[in-house]
């Protein structure tokens, strides 16, 4: 044995060492990530005039890999006993457009179910830099005003309305009222519920012109549902929610911080009415990106929303909601 065979052995033992270490580490967060991903969180919103139990999730992404995780979200959230379940839109996911997937939302029950569209039921913006360039056109180009609000001119050729047209079919079937730029005005354990839903922002598609408002009064709660936080506007209403982040799917800690300071906004209150300005809540969805046949999250697990919970769920985050004196409290 050479002097030099002895000291390259310990040196190759190193990195081979450090090598298993790497890889056992880079396991161990993609089997974590995976996990997360199948363990949504319950947030509970608390807010004065709101009817008890409305539940609201998005984004859920439906793959034949994650339909077993869906059923059992499904199974969840009716135990909720859910006066009103809200769903924010995408229920497609990029290179699975088997409707017949669709189907499982018969399951849900509840007796009002309304949902909106959302930009991967278009086929809008959901491959390459089909995303970035929508969002760069909408900050550029459209007008999200109350009174001046146009976001016609992202439309482009490649909408896919025949899919859209195809799944409305399907989840009404299944017993969902699909809203696409309507309203529905609802008694919801005795407390009057107007619920606005848009069609999809980066379809350029959402038209909140098109919906007959009558002026708001002090008995009536009301939400609007518009996909994208980008394409809302500063609506006449109790509450405006929105998906199609996921929380940033993987969210590092900056991303945290920029949300934190309304630079990137991805989740939670993005607007909670201190400066007068009208609640907005974005969810972070119930599904989303996968590989390998494989959902993975990081920091950023799924949720389910529920506002006015009328009995306490246990593990959820609670969030109080005075819109008096404007403030939230975590719990």
């Amino acid at each position: 044995m050479s002097d030099g065979e002895g000291i390259d052995r310990p040196f190759f033992r190193d990195k081979t060492a450090i090598a298993v270490l790497i890889l056992a580490i880079v396991a161990i967060l993609l089997i974590c990530m995976a996990d997360e991903a199948m363990r949504p969180a319950v947030t509970s919103i608390y807010m004065s005039g709101a009817p008890n139990d409305i539940v609201y999730f998005s984004d859920p992404h439906l793959k034949d890999y994650n339909l077993d995780y869906i059923n059992d979200s499904i199974e969840y959230i009716n135990s909720l006993n859910p006066s009103v379940i809200l769903i924010g839109g995408d229920f497609v996911s990029t290179y699975y457009e088997d409707l017949s997937l669709q189907k499982v939302w018969q399951n849900l029950k509840a007796p009002h179910i309304y949902t909106i569209f959302g930009n991967h039921d278009y086929q809008a913006g959901s491959g390459g830099l089909a995303g970035p360039n929508k969002m760069y056109r909408i900050a550029a180009l459209a007008n999200t005003s109350v009174d001046g609000y146009d976001i016609s001119m992202i439309r482009d050729d490649i909408t896919n309305h025949t899919l859209a047209a195809e799944l409305k079919t399907v989840l009404e079937d299944a017993g969902i009222t699909v809203l696409r730029n309507e309203k529905a005005e609802i008694d919801a354990g005795g407390i009057r519920m107007r619920i606005v839903g848009l069609d999809d922002g980066w379809a350029g598609l959402s038209d909140p012109h098109a919906v007959n408002i009558t002026p708001d009064s002090a008995d009536c709660f009301t939400v609007y549902m518009v996909h994208e936080f980008e394409c809302a506007a500063d609506w006449d209403a109790d509450i405006v929610l929105s998906g199609h982040t996921h929380g940033g799917q993987f969210a590092v800690p900056l991303l945290y911080i920029l949300n934190a300071a309304k630079i990137l906004q991805i989740s939670g209150f993005v607007e909670d009415g201190s400066d007068g300005k009208t609640p907005h809540y974005i969810t972070r969805g119930l599904g989303g990106a996968g590989a390998a046949g494989i959902e993975m999250r990081y920091h950023a697990r799924p949720e389910i929303v529920v506002i006015n919970p009328s009995k306490e769920i246990k593990g959820s985050s609670l969030i109080f909601f005075d819109e008096n004196i404007s403030y939230l409290r975590h719990i």
